[in-house]
């Protein structure tokens, strides 16, 4: 028997008793007298321990490492291979090399031009794509269980056997020369190029985009590609991360017979000197003339991923501007509505990567908003309370399990175990450490890691409207650029 939904009516209840009473049942008690106080939040209970199924790492014989996490409940697997190139190891002059490369290795491999392999791919209800950050390449194949031999064939093809051909180089330059000029008109794209740069400056690989210069791409043509190619891609600089419907026994000898003769040769490690900190406070006004809002970033170098508080620093940032409960969101968003969103990230790296504290901003509230973010920076430095310590611990622990929805998210996580030689146990005691951290470790890593006397603030803005008010607050040498400065002389139309 089914009843109607009745919403505001005055018989509501009496409905209800009917109900009941047609069904043989007691009604119940009247709910008037056990309404819920909306006034108290729920607590928030202790976060579930994650249980995942075990990490299986094995070596193939010439030197390739094997991650593999079984999933069996879903017929699809996520394969992965992770080598440690990237962008920090582009040469002087050559800056965007390793994008590029990673770029052409799925526009023609092994027997098929590019078209001819993304319709292999396609026939096979696949996918595959390709990327590069500052220190890795990754080659991520998607398929269902039951094509994986075919599809590990086209991964191979892939990673082992890229053809550069210079047509497909010409097609992929043009369109990255396309999404260089779009930039120009980005306000988030210039604010993030200018940031690098403040902090790192031009000489360093964090300091240049992933993606190279316009008048680098100009010289790297496919013998150069190729080059770069097998100096760094080798079986022993890289780790196939294998998830989803597979056991190891089927899997090794897979792989063994499609990988096995990749020719292993060392490898020299990229050496990435530690970036300079901030030493007192600047500003730089990029003019973006007209723009509805400005980009504000406040930066400052932060921390290797390989420090001891990068789970203390998780929980800072967190309470920072890490969740959408975060004081930065609730202060700008919330009580001043000077911004859609603002935010706070830590990009932990090898070398200590990049702190910014971010938003975009009404126009005309841009000094207003960079006041209240110092005050929230400085905030940080005062005791944290306990209760908005443990929200911030169950934000994290109760979120870490997401990306173990799904095969592709897996995948990624587990690369990490490699990148970073995390420790066998990572993944299990990750929740504990978490819920370890106590307030006395947030005041030290906030007086470590976050200074706002030694920041970089960068704002990208109309000039002629946010100017003054920005040079009243009076933060510190105060620096004017063009778009031009910071991505360089536009390139003439049809160049």
């Amino acid at each position: 028997m089914r009843f109607p939904i009745l919403r505001g009516t005055p018989g509501l209840f009496a409905c209800a008793a009917l109900a009941f009473t047609a069904l043989g049942l007691a009604a119940p008690a009247a709910r008037a007298q056990t309404a819920p106080d909306w006034t108290q939040r729920p607590a928030v209970g202790a976060a579930p321990r994650l249980e995942l199924p075990p990490v299986e790492r094995f070596t193939l014989s010439n030197g390739l490492t094997v991650l593999l996490m079984e999933r069996h409940a879903v017929p699809v697997v996520q394969a992965n291979l992770v080598v440690r190139a990237g962008s920090a190891d582009d040469p002087a002059g050559r800056e965007g090399l390793a994008a590029l490369t990673a770029d052409l290795l799925d526009e023609g491999a092994g027997s098929r031009t590019a078209l001819e392999l993304a319709d292999a791919v396609e026939f096979l209800g696949a996918s595959l794509a390709t990327g590069a950050s500052y220190h890795a390449t990754t080659v991520a194949l998607h398929t269902p269980a039951a094509r994986l031999d075919s599809a590990l064939a086209l991964l191979a093809d892939v990673a082992l056997r890229p053809r550069f051909q210079s047509a497909e180089l010409d097609r992929i330059r043009a369109t990255r020369l396309t999404a260089f000029a779009q930039r120009r008109d980005q306000p988030n794209a210039l604010a993030a190029v200018a940031v690098d740069r403040a902090l790192y400056g031009d000489g360093h690989p964090y300091g240049r985009p992933v993606a190279g210069t316009p008048a680098a791409l100009g010289a790297l043509a496919p013998d150069v590609l190729a080059a770069f190619y097998r100096a760094r891609f080798r079986p022993g600089n890289a780790a196939l991360v294998v998830v989803g419907d597979v056991t190891a026994a089927a899997l090794r000898p897979r792989l063994e017979a499609l990988f096995g003769a990749w020719e292993s040769v060392p490898v020299a490690p990229a050496r990435v000197a530690e970036g300079r900190q901030v030493a007192r406070r600047t500003v730089l006004l990029v003019d973006k003339p007209g723009a509805a809002q400005s980009a504000i970033r406040i930066a400052r170098i932060g921390a290797p991923r390989s420090a001891d508080d990068y789970v203390a620093l998780n929980v800072l940032n967190t309470i920072l501007g890490g969740s959408f409960t975060s004081r930065l969101n609730q202060n700008l968003r919330e009580r001043n509505g000077y911004a859609y969103g603002a935010s706070s990230s830590f990009a932990f790296r090898p070398v200590a990567g990049p702190f910014v504290a971010a938003a975009n901003v009404q126009t005309a509230s841009t000094a207003e908003a960079i006041t209240e973010f110092f005050n929230e920076l400085r905030g940080l430095l005062r005791p944290v309370p306990a209760d908005e310590l443990a929200k911030a611990k169950s934000n994290l622990a109760l979120s870490f399990p997401e990306p173990f929805a799904s095969v592709r998210g897996t995948a990624s996580v587990l690369a990490d175990l490699y990148l970073y030689d995390l420790p066998a146990d990572y993944l299990a005691t990750y929740t504990d450490r978490v819920r370890a951290v106590t307030a006395a470790d947030l005041a030290r890593v906030a007086r470590r890691y976050v200074d706002p006397e030694r920041v970089a603030v960068v704002v990208v803005g109309d000039r002629a409207l946010v100017e003054a008010k920005m040079r009243a607050l009076n933060l510190g040498p105060f620096t004017v650029q063009s778009a031009d400065d910071v991505l360089g002389p536009a390139r003439p139309a049809g160049d």
